[in-house]
Parts: C-alpha cells; sequence; structure tokens
C-alpha cells in the first residue's frame, strides 16, 4: 500500500521498546559472518527468524528501529497465522489479547444485506480471526524470541542497525551497516529481506514490483472508545453516514481501539483530510452526534496490487511486503507474509545443515509466488468490486447488492474483500503421491486442518521435521528419512478422536490413511497404504533431490 500516515495527539498506541541499540563488530577485525542475516523486524522477519532459530540455524535480525512502527497498521490475523504462531510459542498470547471473531455483516445503505460466519465448524483451537494491532504482534514473538535464546536458540536481534549497501555474490552476501556509533560490515550466507513494503534491498538489487496501483484513496480512523457494537465485521457499501464515501469498515481491537475505513475516491487533497478536525467530521457522522471518542491515528492510502517478478536474487530472498503488496481488504497482507516466513524456514534450514540441495529453494519461489498471485487475484476482484470502473460494472455490482438481500445463491458474490485462506500449492513440484481417495481439504499441498483429540490437538503433536501419520493403521518402517528427520504420530479414530473432526478432516470414507506431512504442517502425499521405498521418494521429491 501507499500511505501517509499522521499521529493525533489525543492518544497513544501501544508502543514497546523491544529490542535496543546493539553493535557488535570489532575494529579491524574484518567483516562478521553469520550463517543467515533477516533484515527487517516485522512480523514476517520476526516470524522467519524464529522459526529457523528453534530448528538449531543461527540467525541475526538487523532493524533500522528499536521496536514496532507507529500505529495499528495489520490488525486481522487469520486462523493460519494463528497455528503458525502457536508453533512457534506465540499463539496463546496473541489469542488472549487478541478480539476474536468469526462472524460479520455486510450492508447496502442503511439495510444489513447477510450476516456470514467464517467459522461455521466445530473442532478448532483458534477462530477463523483475530483482530490485534501490530505492535502486539510483533511484541508476543520478540517474547517468544527471548524465551528461545534463554533454551539456547541461535538468535540475536540489533536494533539501530540499518543496512545500507549490498553486495551479492554467488557464494553469500556482503552488507554494509550504519549504527548511531559508526558503519561496520558484515556477510552472511544467506540473506532474508524482510524490510516492508518500501523495501531497501529491493532497491539496492534493483528489482522492481509489478502489478496495479489503483487511484482510489481510503482512510484509516483508529479510535479509542466504549461502544456496545458486536464483536463482528461490518461493511458498508454505499454507508447512510454523511461524507463516508462509496464504502465504509469498522472492526474492533484489543485497549477499546476500534478501526474505522472510508473509501474517499480519487481526487483528494491527502493533507487536508488527515487534518483531525476533517477525520472527526467523518468519525462523528458515522458514530452519531454526541459519540465519545480519542483519534488515536490516522492514515491514507492506494490499494496496490503487484509483486516481484522473482523472489529470489541469489543468495537474497525476499518475503511479505517486500516481495508482493495487497490491498488491506481482506487481511491478505501480514497472513500471506507469515505464510511465507513459515514456508522459508524449514527449507532454508535443512539446506543450512546441507540435508537439502541448493534448489529446494526455487520451491519458496514457486510456492509463494503462486500464494501471491492467488492473493492479487482475489484482491483486484475486491478492489474492482469495491469500485466499478465503468457503468456496467456498477449495475452489475447493485445487481448483486439487491438481489442478496433476498437469495442465498447472490451472497456469493458480494466482494467486501475476500478474507485471507490458507494457500494450497496444487500441482507444484514438491507434492508426491495421493492414493487415497480421501477429502480433498486434505489433499497434497493443502495445509492441515486442525482437530481436537483425546489428548490435545492434532497440529501440536507433529514432528517440528517431517511427520508420517497413520491413522487406524500400524506405522510403516520410515527407513531412514532419505536423510532427513521423519517422526511417527499413529491415531486410532476409535480412542483418539472424540469428536470425529480426524475422521472428517482426513479419513473421508476410507478407513485408514497414511500421511507424510511436511514441516510447515502441508500434506506432501497420503495413501491407503504404503511401503518405505514410496515414503522415501515422497520424501526425496518434498526436499528438492527429485522431480
Amino acid at each position: 500500500m501507499s500511505r501517509e500516515t499522521a499521529r493525533t495527539d489525543d492518544a497513544q498506541e501501544p508502543a514497546f521498546r523491544l529490542y535496543s541499540y546493539e553493535k557488535r563488530s570489532t575494529p579491524g577485525a574484518g567483516p562478521e559472518h553469520h550463517p543467515v542475516v533477516v533484515v527487517g523486524a516485522g512480523p514476517v522477519g520476526l516470524a522467519t527468524a524464529l522459526d529457523l532459530a528453534r530448528r538449531g540455524t543461527p540467525v541475526l535480525v538487523l532493524d533500522a528501529g528499536t521496536g514496532p512502527g507507529q500505529g495499528s497498521r495489520a490488525i486481522c490475523f487469520s486462523q493460519r497465522t494463528l497455528q503458525i504462531a502457536q508453533r512457534l510459542g506465540a499463539g496463546d498470547a496473541m489469542l488472549k489479547k487478541g478480539v476474536v471473531w468469526n462472524t460479520g455483516r455486510v450492508f447496502h445503505g442503511p439495510d444489513r444485506i447477510f450476516k456470514f460466519n467464517l467459522q461455521p465448524e466445530e473442532g478448532h483451537r483458534h477462530p477463523a480471526f483475530i483482530n490485534l494491532q501490530q505492535p502486539y504482534f510483533e511484541k508476543f514473538l520478540v517474547e517468544a524470541i527471548r524465551r528461545a535464546q534463554k533454551e539456547g536458540a541461535p538468535v540475536e536481534i540489533r536494533g539501530g542497525n540499518r543496512v545500507t549497501g549490498i553486495s551479492v555474490q554467488k557464494d553469500g552476501v556482503s552488507l554494509g551497516v550504519d549504527t548511531p556509533d559508526g558503519a561496520y560490515d558484515l556477510r552472511a550466507d544467506w540473506c532474508l529481506a524482510c524490510d516492508g513494503a518500501r523495501s531497501a534491498l529491493r532497491e539496492m538489487t534493483g528489482q522492481s514490483f509489478e502489478g496495479r496501483v489503483f487511484e482510489d484513496n481510503f482512510l484509516i480512523a483508529d479510535v479509542r472508545m466504549k461502544a456496545d457494537f458486536p464483536t463482528e465485521r461490518w461493511f458498508w457499501f454505499e454507508p447512510p453516514f454523511k461524507d463516508a464515501g462509496q464504502s465504509a469498515l469498522l472492526h474492533k481491537q484489543p485497549d477499546d481501539i476500534w478501526r474505522i475505513d472510508f473509501q474517499l475516491g480519487r481526487d483528494i487533497d491527502r493533507d487536508a483530510e488527515l487534518d483531525p478536525a476533517r477525520v472527526r467530521a467523518r468519525v462523528d457522522a458515522m458514530l452519531g452526534e454526541g459519540a465519545e471518542y480519542e483519534l488515536v491515528w490516522t492514515s491514507v492510502y492506494r490499494f496496490q496490487c503487484r509483486r516481484m517478478h522473482t523472489f529470489r536474487q541469489g543468495r537474497v530472498l525476499f518475503a511479505g511486503d517486500a516481495a508482493h503488496q495487497v490491498s488491506p481488504f481482506g487481511a491478505r497482507g501480514a497472513n500471506s507474509g507469515v505464510q511465507d516466513a513459515e514456508n522459508l524456514a524449514w527449507k532454508l534450514d535443512l539446506v543450512v545443515r546441507g540435508q537439502a540441495p541448493e534448489n529446494l529453494l526455487d520451491s519458496y519461489c514457486a510456492e509463494r509466488e503462486h500464494g501471491a498471485d492467488e492473493n492479487i487475484l482475489n484482491s483486484t476482484r475486491s478492489t474492482d468490486f469495491l469500485t466499478p470502473k465503468t457503468r456496467m460494472s456498477r449495475v452489475f455490482r447493485d445487481a448483486v447488492l439487491e438481489l442478496a438481500r433476498a437469495h442465498s445463491f447472490a451472497r456469493p458474490l458480494v466482494n467486501s474483500g475476500r478474507l485471507s485462506v490458507p494457500c494450497v500449492y496444487d500441482g507444484l513440484a514438491l507434492n508426491g503421491s495421493d492414493a487415497l481417495n480421501g477429502p480433498a481439504r486434505t489433499r497434497p499441498g493443502a495445509p492441515c486442518p486442525d482437530a481436537p483429540l483425546r489428548e490435545g490437538f492434532l497440529l501440536d503433536r507433529l514432528s517440528v521435521g517431517f511427520t508420517l501419520l497413520a491413522i487406524n493403521t500400524p506405522p510403516p518402517d520410515p527407513g531412514d528419512g532419505a536423510g532427513v528427520d521423519v517422526g511417527t504420530l499413529v491415531l486410532n479414530t476409535q480412542t483418539d478422536d472424540p469428536s470425529g473432526a480426524l475422521r472428517t478432516r482426513y479419513l473421508g470414507e476410507a478407513e485408514q490413511a497414511i500421511y507424510l506431512i511436511r514441516p510447515d504442517q502441508h500434506v506432501t502425499a497420503r495413501w491407503p497404504a504404503v511401503q518405505t521405498a514410496d515414503i522415501a521418494a515422497a520424501l526425496r521429491r518434498a526436499t528438492g533431490r527429485e522431480k
């Protein structure tokens, strides 16, 4: 997103000093060397670093600041992001602090068109979404990193360290770093660019974005107030409040903060729109005369649906907003970035350890570029529905809204921002055999859905490495794991599946199954029964050693 922000004087958003300025270089000692350097301590950089360190790969995080930036920024975190955070040791804190929501309402003018439920199915540890200000998200990841450090995880965060130069060689990356005490040099085997939408590393390596920039402008206003609105996502097409524009959105955050979005149109004076008096006039019209609130943070932005041509430049890999950008309606930005992190960390760990060839990282590009294209497609469609560009597209949009009032078949056509769902890597190179006539939701390439077990939840019991999940059948011999760690989990639906969710989600009509699950909890292959040689072949494929 392209945005301008304004900090108001009425209130302060959450602020944390999470890491201090540090400089570790020794004059005259030559460049420091690190296996992995992560540039950027936002959600994506922190999640990637934490995942790598928990697997035992040493990682250094560099950030120009000393804590989260201003403003709530990303606020909607999906079930899949919470599952990843749970695995990294930060999920409980996020769930405790966040505002849980599963339902939303869509309005046209003053009338409610319909209400939807994003999680009608029982038997999940995490809700469809929580709302949580990005500074809190980062705070809980840093706290998880501090705990991991005490347990021996090889990770370090250096604040006040701005990367000012980069040189990419065949066998590594050289970085120039500036600090308040002067400059120093680093040498890394691998560099991960997680430095956001205005990525300095993307610019330094001569890369650019490809895609669309939309001309409509949107205003974010975070306000602190006591309100009895339900904890839901409320979205208006052609809202009835004065000066609200073509659409409006209302969301609750922790600490009695509410996120309000107004669609302003194309030709605006951004400075005028960020004037607190002007913002208050819009908010007053929405909330009603006499409403009491404080402005916390405001921002004007435009939708951008763009990505880099490729997320890898030799030994530099790009992730999150540094690699791709989408509109905020749909919560696809930070959530897709965290999926980048979980996809990249296990692959880079195996490469650094020598347990997989370097070309495994090409599958990171293939899978997450696929994910970015999926997000950009959905985000572009949402934007086109929100802001019709032609007379006929507006006629279609308005007809869909009118039909949706009374007819359920039209409601899936209403697009107020298709909300983030985890990416399925259908048809991509790491997927193995699908010999099981099982549910489509657990096909190869799909993320594993969670399920409550007699003891805990399924995702908590998967291995850090690969997992061979045997359901209602003795586990096969995984052999030597084709050179990688493979754990075994044996479950029986009669004794371990009190809710029936495991059977429904993993067996369907089948009586038994063997699943091979990747370290990022995506399905690699599945069979009703399998031999050791077939497991080895699937593992070679999943680690980039067999096409």
